[in-house]
């Protein structure tokens, strides 16, 4: 097992109504927020108002900044630092889903230090200091609300990337289960794909941490047991809340403690596909996973299959392939590209993204020949 240091400063809220204690901690952080969502779901789900009745009730000045997009732009998150530093904000708060939290962690770096979002993101900029940062979470997928990890999209490089830091962990993360009442089916499933995904990326990461895998492997049973369950019971709040409890632990560092690294290969390759055709997250990731395996047969043939029969009860590399293709379809989410409408003449298109980028990862490299091959098992 490898050395490491157990940390994790989020202060999380969850269930019924917990954001009536946001105004109290948000009043302790400063006078004036940024404010930052998306467009209508955060006015359906009732978590704008919640959250602006909090911030006004405790005095705390509210500046807006609204249109955070699906797989997060970095034009946006420039355009918010500009306007936080406009109006000297002194903390950041967002509602939403991973987009918008990811793209608010960035914010509160930039209008701190005065930098760049794409200096951030390239590691050209170190930073030093971010505004405190508060989540109200509207989607139960990525974990951001309980990690200091943000994914940007840059159209003019052409580039999905990540950055990590101890700074951009939120001082509090409030997560009501009700506010994801009314996410659609289709995104539904994309955030069981996606909790799913972090554990299989830590599962196939360097090192050997016997107590993490066993956390990978209950956090997936909840999905297996609870993802098909929500989707023929969307309205069920028990249900909403064990998903939304399992992909917070799915990547808070609770699966990586005692490993080198993640793997986060198939993230950097979906990654892609978003990038090209604006393919939601969680539908990348059920789509090249099986794939993936598919292609590390050999090189991860054991682990594979470790997987599978701890899953499953299958005693092959094909029968966990087999296992999670049929787990994801029947959460509605695709597996091959032709089921999002990418058609096959794009494969040249999407492979010549892939080897620029270098889409690999830590654990497993993918050479360009592989590459190709990995493109003809997500059809």
């Amino acid at each position: 097992m490898n050395n490491f240091i157990a940390y994790n400063p989020v202060k999380l809220h969850f269930g019924r109504q917990v954001v009536r204690d946001l105004g109290k901690n948000a009043s302790h952080l400063g006078n004036k927020a940024l404010l930052v969502y998306g467009g209508g779901s955060v006015l359906k789900n009732g978590s704008y108002r919640d959250t602006m009745e909090q911030l006004e009730q405790y005095g705390v000045q509210v500046v807006e900044f609204s249109g955070i997009k699906p797989n997060p732009r970095v034009e946006d998150v420039r355009e918010a630092t500009r306007t936080g530093r406009e109006y000297d904000v002194e903390m950041v708060v967002a509602a939403g889903g991973g987009s918008v939290i990811d793209s608010a962690k960035i914010i509160a770096i930039c209008i701190a230090e005065g930098c760049d979002a794409w200096d951030v993101m390239k590691g050209r900029h170190e930073p030093q200091n971010a505004l405190p940062l508060i989540a109200v979470l509207t989607l139960a997928a990525t974990g951001t609300e309980m990690n200091g990890v943000a994914v940007l999209q840059n159209p003019e490089t052409r580039e999905k990337i990540g950055h990590k830091n101890d700074l951009i962990y939120p001082r509090h993360a409030f997560l009501d289960p009700a506010y994801t009442l009314s996410v659609p089916e289709n995104h539904t499933a994309y955030g069981i794909v996606d909790l799913t995904a972090h554990c299989l990326e830590a599962w196939f990461g360097e090192g050997d941490a016997s107590l993490s895998d066993r956390f990978v492997i209950a956090i997936i049973r909840e999905a297996l047991e609870y993802g098909p369950a929500l989707m023929k019971d969307s309205g069920n709040y028990e249900l909403r809340a064990r998903i939304m409890w399992a992909a917070t632990n799915a990547l808070n560092n609770l699966t990586m403690y005692g490993r080198k690294s993640g793997d986060w290969g198939v993230h950097a390759l979906g990654h892609i596909l978003s990038f090209l055709y604006d393919t939601p997250h969680g539908a990348t990731l059920s789509i090249i996973f099986p794939a993936w395996m598919h292609l590390m047969r050999e090189r991860a043939g054991e682990r594979i299959t470790e997987l599978g029969k701890a899953l499953f009860e299958v005693s092959s590399v094909e029968g966990t392939i087999n296992g999670f293709k049929s787990f994801f379809s029947s959460l509605g989410s695709p597996v091959r590209c032709s089921e999002t409408g990418i058609d096959e003449l794009k494969k040249e298109e999407i492979l010549e993204l892939m080897n620029r980028n270098r889409a690999e990862g830590f654990n497993y490299a993918i050479s360009d020949k592989e590459r190709e091959e990995l493109l003809s098992y997500m059809w």
